[in-house]
């Protein structure tokens, strides 16, 4: 393990640094008993039925938390040296198919987000058909202190750590505290790695191992690729979805705190490929447009139009999509996605951004294996510090889908009105019958169109193939 950093330290980077071997954590389980099920908010549909299975294990070992005896730089050029260390105990989630023949090598690793208090495994709902489509394994780790131990969550919702939700099951789990999360990560990484010692997959062989985070986790990201990364060197690749201008600290309380610049790029000395996803909202509200920065040999940035930080797939359509129905494609019209949780004023946003992650992770899945690179993407246009729009209100530039050049509404991440978790889902704002007669006088004029749309997103390699009939035949069903 040591002599495979120590060669790709001196192949790819371009600054000296101090190499830390991440050590591979006692593995548990697979884990039962408690209810009987893991806990986390996900897909709720039967993997079996996807030819997938679940199983969970528990890692353990000494935690490393980092720290910098120099002031972190805007330009994510960060050197950070090993600090305080801590025994810790966590969980990792594990689904991959039934059949080892099956799987294709790649194991996408999920940062679990916890803004809400647990759990919630958003990339996998946001992408689980690709993953499923490909055969590629999918591990969620619970990286942060609020999704194991009793706290507080970010958006104020009432938290259900799993020490809470499932005592019998979870009550062995110890987090030392999100000083320690970074560290974490990496020897979740590196039970991956060593996947045929630890068993987590059964007998298959690992050949890419990819890091996938979303919003919160993002922004630990950030931080995890500009400091960590070239000192643990455990991902091939990352997916960086819904970042903003930030990152998230380096180091909390107990340990001495050492928060981020503001903005703070990614690094351009990377020696891993990093794709960054945004949608309209990162880019405004959560500050993104201030850390925008041009394509790189190893970075891609990806702003996506008509898009929420989240959206109706998030919370209505995703959890039960199979993947193969065009209803998936459809615009859904709701402003209480959960009741009695999120209830909005207006309708949130119901735009395409799941179908453009979809071929955001293939595209980074067939970079980390030495293929093409992900197509270079326009960027979503400003006018200042907002968004240019069209006529109809949907943004200009960027990356496009038929959903916003062939729209049936106003799909845009603005913030509404009511709480934190309303502003973040954007908003969606159905045409009415006279504007939708203007703009497609028969049903073949709108589907004629879509269909162009739907074509050219294809060939720019923002759509793929099997998502494209999905959304023509959900297209042939609008009027």
């Amino acid at each position: 393990m040591l002599a495979r950093l120590v060669i790709l330290a001196l192949l790819c980077s371009t600054t000296p640094v101090a190499l830390a071997a991440v050590p591979t954590p006692t593995v548990e389980g697979p884990v039962t008993g408690g209810h009987g099920t893991p806990f986390v908010a996900a897909t709720t549909f039967d993997l079996g039925a996807v030819g997938y299975m679940q199983e969970e294990f528990f890692i353990s070992g000494t935690a490393t938390a980092y720290t910098s005896a120099t002031p972190l730089t805007s330009d994510g050029h960060w050197t950070v040296t090993p600090g305080d260390t801590a025994p810790y105990k966590t969980r990792i989630l594990v689904y991959r198919p039934i059949r080892p023949g099956d799987f294709n090598g790649t194991v996408v690793v999920e940062w679990l987000n916890v803004s809400g208090g647990l759990d919630a495994a958003a990339d996998w709902i946001g992408m689980h058909t690709e993953l499923i489509r490909e055969g590629c394994a999918w591990v969620g780790v619970s990286a942060q202190f609020v999704g194991v131990e009793p706290g507080e969550s970010l958006l104020g919702i009432v938290p259900f750590p799993l020490k809470v939700v499932d005592p019998v099951r979870y009550g062995s789990l110890s987090h030392p505290g999100d000083s320690f999360s970074y560290d974490i990560f990496s020897q979740a990484g590196e039970a991956v790695r060593q996947a045929l010692n630890t068993r987590i997959l059964g007998a298959v062989r690992v050949r890419h191992v990819i890091a996938v985070g979303e919003s919160q986790s993002a922004f630990r990201f950030v931080t995890y690729i500009n400091g960590v990364h070239p000192l643990a060197h455990v991902y091939d690749g990352y997916l960086v979805h819904s970042r903003g201008g930030n990152g998230a600290p380096l180091a909390e309380a107990p340990q001495t705190a050492i928060s981020v610049p503001t903005p703070a790029f990614t690094r351009d000395d990377l020696d891993v490929p990093v794709l960054t996803f945004e949608t309209e909202t990162d880019l405004t509200f959560l500050g993104y447009r201030a850390v925008q920065q041009p394509d790189g040999p190893r970075f891609r940035l990806w702003e996506v139009a008509g898009t929420a930080h989240a959206d109706t797939y998030t919370v209505v359509v995703g959890m039960t999509d199979l993947g193969k129905s065009p209803d998936a494609a459809k615009l859904v019209v709701t402003s209480t996605p959960l009741p009695g949780v999120i209830e909005c004023p207006l309708p949130i946003n119901s735009g395409p951004q799941h179908f453009v992650l979809d071929a955001a992770v293939a595209a980074l899945n067939r970079w980390v294996a030495g293929g093409a690179s992900p197509a270079v993407a326009p960027r979503l246009q400003l006018n200042g510090a907002t968004l240019a729009r069209d006529a109809h209100g949907n943004v200009l530039g960027g990356i496009r889908t038929p959903e916003v050049d062939v729209p049936l509404a106003r799909l845009t991440g603005q913030l509404q009105p009511g709480s934190i978790l309303c502003a973040l889902f954007g908003i969606t704002s159905p045409f009415d019958a006279a504007t939708l007669s203007a703009l497609y006088p028969t049903p073949r004029s709108y589907v004629s169109a879509f269909n162009q749309a739907t074509r050219r997103a294809v060939r720019a390699g923002f759509i793929l193939d099997h998502d494209a009939r999905l959304m023509k035949a959900a297209a042939r069903s609008v009027f």
